[in-house]
C-alpha cells in the first residue's frame, strides 16, 4: 500500500480509502446491509494497510456507521482514521448538531471522530451553516479533541467551491474527481486551488459510480492498443494517483475480490507515476467517451423553467450519461426521478419557449422526443 501526506496536516493516509457506502444487503433481504459480510470486507482493507475509512451518518439507510462502528473492534480502531460527515437536512441549531455527533460517535464506539465533514454543502447550505453556527461548533469539538479536522464534501460548480474553500481555514476537502470531471464541479481547478493551499483532497467517484469500471467498445479499444495492458478500473485510480494534491481516492467495495484487486491497485501508484504515452492515452480515452455524447447541452438551464414542467437539462443529462457508459435506462436513477416528477419530454407541446432562450442554439423540440423515445425503448 502506498501512503500520501494529507497536505499542511502532515499526516499519512493510505492512497487507497474504503467508502462504507456500496456494501451488499444481507442474503435473506431483510436487511440493506450484510452485517457479518460487511465487518469481513473492512477488516481485510484494513489488514491490508488502508488506513483511511469514509462513512455517512445518511449511507445505507443511516446503518453503515453502525457496521463500521463494530468492525473496529478488537483494536482496529486504532489503525485507522475514520471520516463521517454531518447531514445538512438534519440541523436546525447548535443542540440538533451535539446530538447528530453524539449519536454517530456512539454508533461508531469511538470518543472522536478524525475527519468530520459538512455533508454535500454548496455556497446556499454553507451560508445556512454559517448562520445557524456550525463553524463555532465545529471549533468547539475540535478543540474539546471530540473531532480532529473539520472538513466539507462538495458536489457543486467550480465557483462556489472556491467561494467556500476561501471562506474558512479548512482542514479537508472531498470532491468528486475523475479523468471525465476534469472539467466539472469542482474539476481540476478546485483540485489545484486546494492543492495550492495545502488543503489535502479525498477523491470520491474515482470511477463515476462505476461508470468507468467497465469501458464501451470504443473505449477498450484504446486500452488494447496500448502496449501496456490494465483494467479500466486501474487505469481510472493510476490517473488520480498521478495527481499529487490527491491525498486518498476512495473506493466502495462489496466484494472481497474488488478489495484485492484494490489493494493491488494501490501498491504500484504513486504521484507523478503516469508518463507522456500515458497521458496521451487518458486524453484519448476521454475523447472516446464524448464522442458519443447524444447532444451539446451544458446544463445552464436558460431554458428552464419550462412552462409545461418538462426537465429539459435533466432529460438530455440522463441521455448523454446512457450513451456515454452504456447504462441501461431501467435502472437509471435520475430517469426513474424525472418519471415520478412527471416531468418528462411527454409533456411537451413544442412551444418553442426553450430554443428562443438557448445560448447553444440547440434543436430542443425535437432533441427531447428522440431522447424520449430512445430512453424508453432501449
Amino acid at each position: 500500500m502506498k501512503y500520501r501526506t494529507m497536505g499542511k496536516l502532515g499526516i499519512t493516509a493510505s492512497a487507497f480509502g474504503l467508502g462504507c457506502m456500496r456494501f451488499n444487503g444481507a442474503a435473506s433481504g431483510d436487511s440493506i446491509i450484510d452485517e457479518e459480510k460487511a465487518i469481513r470486507l473492512i477488516r481485510r482493507a484494513i489488514d491490508g494497510g488502508v488506513t483511511y475509512l469514509d462513512t455517512a451518518y445518511v449511507y445505507l439507510d443511516k446503518t453503515s456507521e453502525t457496521v463500521l462502528g463494530k468492525a473496529l473492534r478488537d483494536g482496529y480502531r486504532e489503525k485507522v482514521t475514520i471520516a463521517t460527515k454531518m447531514p445538512m437536512e438534519y440541523v436546525h441549531d447548535r443542540a440538533e448538531m451535539q446530538s447528530l455527533l453524539d449519536s454517530e460517535l456512539k454508533k461508531l464506539q469511538t470518543d472522536h471522530i478524525d475527519f468530520y465533514l459538512m455533508h454535500g454543502i454548496n455556497l446556499e447550505k454553507w451560508e445556512y451553516f454559517k448562520k445557524i453556527g456550525a463553524r463555532e461548533f465545529f471549533n468547539d469539538m475540535k478543540a474539546e479533541g471530540r473531532i480532529r479536522y473539520k472538513c466539507f464534501s462538495f458536489h457543486g460548480p467550480y465557483d462556489e467551491f472556491e467561494r467556500i474553500l476561501n471562506d474558512w481555514d479548512w482542514d479537508m476537502v472531498q470532491i468528486q474527481y475523475n479523468f471525465m470531471d476534469v472539467n466539472n464541479q469542482a474539476g481540476t481547478r478546485g483540485l489545484q486551488l486546494a492543492g495550492e493551499k495545502g488543503i489535502p483532497v479525498v477523491i470520491m467517484e474515482g470511477l463515476l459510480g462505476g461508470r468507468l469500471a467497465k469501458a464501451p467498445e470504443n473505449v477498450q479499444a484504446l486500452y488494447d492498443a496500448f502496449p501496456v495492458k490494465r483494467s479500466p478500473v486501474e487505469w481510472a485510480f493510476r490517473w488520480l494517483c498521478h495527481h499529487p494534491e490527491v491525498s486518498v481516492v476512495l473506493s466502495g467495495c462489496n466484494e472481497e475480490e474488488q478489495i484485492d484487486e484494490n489493494l493491488r491497485i494501490f501498491d504500484t501508484v504513486e504521484a507523478g507515476i503516469m508518463d507522456e504515452a500515458e497521458c496521451r492515452l487518458m486524453d484519448e480515452v476521454r475523447a472516446a467517451y464524448l464522442s458519443r455524447t447524444r447532444i451539446g447541452c451544458t446544463a445552464c438551464r436558460y431554458c428552464m423553467p419550462c412552462p409545461n414542467g418538462v426537465n429539459i437539462p435533466g432529460i438530455f443529462s440522463v441521455w448523454n450519461n446512457v450513451s456515454l457508459y452504456s447504462i441501461d435506462p431501467r435502472y437509471d436513477w435520475n430517469l426513474r426521478q424525472i418519471r415520478e416528477a412527471d416531468s418528462g419530454a411527454d409533456r411537451c407541446i413544442g412551444c418553442g419557449a426553450c430554443e428562443a432562450a438557448c445560448p447553444q442554439h440547440l434543436s430542443i423540440i425535437d432533441s427531447l422526443q428522440s431522447a424520449w423515445s430512445q430512453l424508453h425503448t432501449s
